[in-house]
């Protein structure tokens, strides 16, 4: 059985977020807000609600149970962005915790991720079966070798 440590993390992600688009509501502010106190200004993306969120899924079902504060560090950057000049060492920012609370509380909504009382998030088996289902499907649509083992 194919699951969702059998792709590339990018390619799973582009294909969950197309599928959840439909089930999440994009808030207005997001037009408007950074994703982490390191950025300028906020994404470009379209469909960047949608991809975040999907992020999050795979994120929470690979490191799970986990929480808002550590989801904000592996969403955060250094201060400078990645040009610097390596005088000093990077200063690790945090991600926007505001964001990554908003889209985990639409994913419970739609029934992929459940709180754990004081444990932070895992994902639920409805989740679950959508990463692995999505999975199975690249990997019948990549024409990879290296995926081949899997199909």
């Amino acid at each position: 059985m194919t699951t969702l440590f059998d792709v590339p993390a990018e390619d799973l992600i582009e294909a969950v977020a197309e599928e959840i688009a439909d089930e999440l509501d994009e808030p207005e502010w997001v037009a408007f807000a950074k994703t982490g106190k390191g950025r300028e200004l906020p994404p470009e993306q379209e469909d960047f609600w949608a991809r975040r969120s999907a992020s999050l899924l795979r994120k929470v079902a690979v490191d799970g149970p986990v929480g808002v504060q550590r989801l904000k560090t592996a969403y955060g950057d250094s201060e400078n962005g990645t040009t610097r000049y390596r005088v000093r060492p990077p200063n690790q920012k945090d991600g926007s915790g505001n964001v990554i609370r908003t889209a985990l509380q639409q994913l419970e909504e739609a029934g992929y991720v459940e709180t754990n009382k004081g444990r932070g998030r895992t994902v639920t088996g409805e989740g679950r079966a959508l990463l692995d289902e999505t999975a199975e499907e690249l990997i019948e649509e990549l024409d990879r070798p290296e995926l081949e083992r899997y199909a």
